[in-house]
């Protein structure tokens, strides 16, 4: 951090999940800004369901990190405001205890290691993603460029067939749509 930088009112989260899909994280966090592309050595991705229980938002598993020596799980570091603290928190599920926050060190691709705010789901039972959830995590792979066989490797998640509506899918459309119009 430069002297006089804004190291007391922003922070770095590491995103794995949803929140790669740029559109997704902005619903609730306006603050966030593309650091880098990252790497988390020694972990892989997951779904569960948090207590067995199937997440009300997107109907079905949902994406967590566990400890896996020789894996690496692939994602972005986003520059956030601290005042997105908090909503970044209650986006994550914390104070319902689905999620805790955690510190990770992430290896960029230039080779620098950053420390960041990550989630990890406490207490879950393995179980598929909805088709909806994964095309939201592929779909910010590859706005963001994420190594292909990083992006191979989450086109073969399988997921549950969930065909229902899922409002938040929505409303990620919906403001990719709007981007479209505002940047054409």
């Amino acid at each position: 951090m430069e002297p006089g930088g804004e190291s007391g009112c922003s922070f770095l989260y590491y995103a794995y999940g949803s929140n790669l899909l740029r559109e997704r994280l902005l619903l609730r966090n306006p603050s966030a800004a593309l650091c880098a592309l990252a790497r988390l050595q020694d972990f892989k991705l997951e779904f569960g369901h948090h207590q067995g229980r199937t997440s009300s938002v997107w109907h079905g598993g949902t994406a967590t990190i566990a400890q896996s020596p020789g894996d690496e799980v692939w994602g972005i570091v986003w520059k956030m405001s601290t005042c997105n603290l908090s909503s970044l928190d209650k986006q994550e599920g914390v104070e319902d205890g689905i999620y805790v926050p955690i510190e990770v060190d992430v290896h960029t691709q230039a080779g620098k290691v950053l420390t960041c705010r990550s989630y990890q789901m406490r207490d879950y039972v393995s179980g598929p993603p909805s088709p909806q959830y994964k095309k939201v995590i592929c779909m910010g792979a590859k706005q963001n460029g994420l190594p292909a066989d990083y992006q191979e490797k989450l086109e073969a998640i399988e997921t549950n067939n969930y065909a229902g509506p899922v409002p938040i899918m929505e409303e990620i459309e919906a403001a990719i749509k709007a981007e479209k119009i505002n940047s054409a």
